[in-house]
């Protein structure tokens, strides 16, 4: 069986969809992105002259959550009441968590992603002129809670 998009009318047309007779629930989410940084690069992100970008990304996620129904069309406009990014270096690059969380009708997925992916952005904007060949990988949900699809947990076994 097919399953029905719900960001789609009977006509094929895109929508909003409309969650106003759904009750409001804690949702949360986690997501992650990996910006892969050449170890001579990482090395000098410290003496970074545009200041420090991991500090710089994490602020820009966080920003960017608040930001997410003004930037993908179709995602309603939340009340958050957390959001946080962790980033941390590792041998291989940058590696981002984001964490998004509220009470609402509808989830938080795509703030979580949006922070992920905004924090990867910026760590690349601010690292550009050491390497242009600086690659974000890896964007995907960790993981959400609430809503009436239920939990779901990305398999341990993916990267």
């Amino acid at each position: 069986m097919k399953k029905k998009l719900s960001h789609y009318d009977a006509a094929g047309q895109a929508r909003m969809v409309d969650v106003s007779a759904k009750p409001a629930g804690k949702r949360t989410a986690r997501a992650h992105a990996f910006v892969r940084i050449r170890p001579s690069v990482l090395k000098r992100l410290p003496d970074n002259p545009k200041g420090d970008p991991l500090e710089v990304a994490r602020i820009a996620g966080v920003m960017a959550a608040k930001r997410t129904a003004e930037l993908i069309p179709l995602c309603h406009p939340l009340p958050l009441s957390h959001v946080d990014v962790d980033v941390t270096v590792e041998s291989k690059g940058v590696r981002i968590v984001s964490t998004a969380s509220t009470t609402a009708q509808t989830g938080v997925e795509m703030e979580a992603m949006t922070a992920a992916a905004v924090a990867a952005l910026t760590v690349y904007d601010m690292t550009k002129a050491l390497d242009k060949g600086i690659e974000i990988t890896d964007l995907y949900l960790l993981e959400k809670t609430g809503g009436k699809s239920g939990d779901f947990h990305r398999s341990r076994g993916k990267s």
